[in-house]
Formats: C-alpha cells, sequence, structure tokens
C-alpha cells in the first residue's frame, strides 16, 4: 500500500531535480575551467505555489526569484509559517521580472535584490522607495541592483542600451539606498547564445573597471546555463529544470 502523500511526492520531486541541477551547474564550471560551487543557483518560483518554496526552503535553499509583486508579497507573508521558522533574515529574495515604477515602494519592503533596473526614472523611484523602507525600518541593507542591458537594444523586452550603460550604473553607485550589484541579461530571441554572453561578459569587464564592487553577472536559465557559465555567470536564474512545467498560466 502506498501511502506518499502528495506533500512527500512534491518534495522527492523537488529534490531529485534539485540534485541533478546542482550536480549539472558544477559540470558546467568544470567543464568553463572554473571552481565547483563559484555560480550560486537562484531558484525561479514564480507562478508555483508557497508550499513549494517551503519545501525547498526544508530542502537548504535561501534565495527564490519572482517575478510579480503581488505574488511574492503573498508568498514573503506565508514563508515563515511553511517554513517552520519565524526568523527568515537569511532568506533572500529576488525580484526578476520586468518592475513597474509604481510598484517600486511594495517591492522595497522585502527585495534583497532587483535584476531589471533598465532606466534611470525606474532607478531613482526605486532609490526614493528604499530610503523610505530603511527610515521606515522595512529593511536594514541597502536595495541590492542589477542593471538589466539590452543584448539586441529591443525596449519591448526591456533592458539598457549598452552605450547607456554607465550613466545608470553611476546614478546607482551614487545612491546610498542602493548598491550597485552588476548586470543581468536574457538572450535575445532567437540569437546565438554563446555570441550574446559574450558580449555580456565583455560589458560586464567594462563595467567593472568604472565599479570593481559590481560582480554579479546574472545570466544563464534551464536552457542556456552552460553557455551562461562558461562566459562568467555567477548566478543562473532556473524555474523549468528545477520546479517544472508551471502549474498555472502567467495571465
Amino acid at each position: 500500500m502506498n501511502t506518499e502523500t502528495p506533500l512527500d511526492a512534491r518534495t522527492s520531486e523537488l529534490a531529485t531535480n534539485l540534485a541533478a541541477l546542482t550536480a549539472r551547474i558544477d559540470a558546467a564550471c568544470r567543464a568553463a575551467g572554473r571552481e565547483p560551487g563559484s555560480v550560486r543557483l537562484l531558484p525561479v518560483t514564480k507562478f508555483f505555489p508557497a508550499a513549494d518554496l517551503g519545501i525547498l526552503y526544508r530542502l537548504g535553499r535561501r534565495e527564490f526569484g519572482e517575478s510579480r509583486e503581488q505574488e511574492a508579497t503573498a508568498k514573503v507573508a506565508a514563508l515563515p509559517e511553511l517554513a517552520g521558522e519565524r526568523d527568515l533574515s537569511d532568506v533572500r529574495w529576488h525580484m526578476i521580472g520586468r518592475l513597474q515604477r509604481n510598484k517600486a515602494r511594495i517591492i522595497a519592503r522585502w527585495a534583497h535584490t532587483v535584476h531589471s533596473v533598465d532606466s534611470e526614472r525606474l532607478a531613482m523611484a526605486l532609490d526614493t522607495a528604499a530610503r523610505d523602507a530603511l527610515e521606515a525600518g522595512q529593511r536594514d541593507t541597502p536595495v541590492r541592483v542589477l542593471l538589466q542591458v539590452s543584448l539586441d537594444e529591443d525596449p519591448a523586452r526591456g533592458g539598457v542600451a549598452p552605450a547607456e550603460l554607465d550613466a545608470l550604473a553611476d546614478l546607482v553607485a551614487e545612491s546610498e539606498a542602493l548598491q550597485l550589484g552588476g548586470l543581468m541579461a536574457i538572450p535575445p530571441l532567437h540569437a546565438d547564445t554563446d555570441s550574446a554572453f559574450a558580449r555580456l561578459a565583455t560589458l560586464h569587464t567594462l563595467l567593472l573597471q568604472r565599479h570593481p564592487g559590481a560582480t554579479e553577472l546574472s545570466a544563464g536559465m534551464s536552457s542556456d546555463l552552460e553557455a551562461a557559465v562558461e562566459h562568467g555567470s555567477t548566478c543562473v536564474r532556473v524555474g523549468t529544470a528545477l520546479m517544472g512545467a508551471r502549474p498555472i498560466t502567467s495571465a
């Protein structure tokens, strides 16, 4: 008689996927001549139920990537009970989706890192929100910011044009409520991923000359993480390979 519950089955599934994904990332590091463990896994938990985050927490994960403010805010509130912990100060929430300026105030209350800052107007809105959150005691550290770079300069897909990257980086670096963490990018549709990630690596090298502390390079997802690791990614954002098919639509 099978007494396994749905929760047990999901825990087993996520644990198996996590082990396979960790091995895959480590293999990519070795193939690139990098130390295994030098690339962090950011589980992309958007569209998945909060219960999955509780499972991942119990499996040792402490970083979670979300892309919709309302969904993420609800999960932030739910995780302590699901994880069985009151003190979740070691958990880091990442906003990985495009951020609307009118959501900055809410995001600044819980986001450790925002991966998708791509304009001066958005940076200024987030700066104001982060300062207010710091003053209100809603957070005790600046919001860490990654600049999303457009590798095809298509404004519909988000990202700052490479020619405008230095000015935006300088603006963020000058803020006391924001911390410039590095760069993020998504390869253009139908593009050669090696070429796209190579260009991103070049842009990151140039950024580091001006801002040596901006060491993060958030690049690579389920389908292309090996190429991203080869070109210097320090953080791969993985959903499908870890979580499986989305249980609900993005609508």
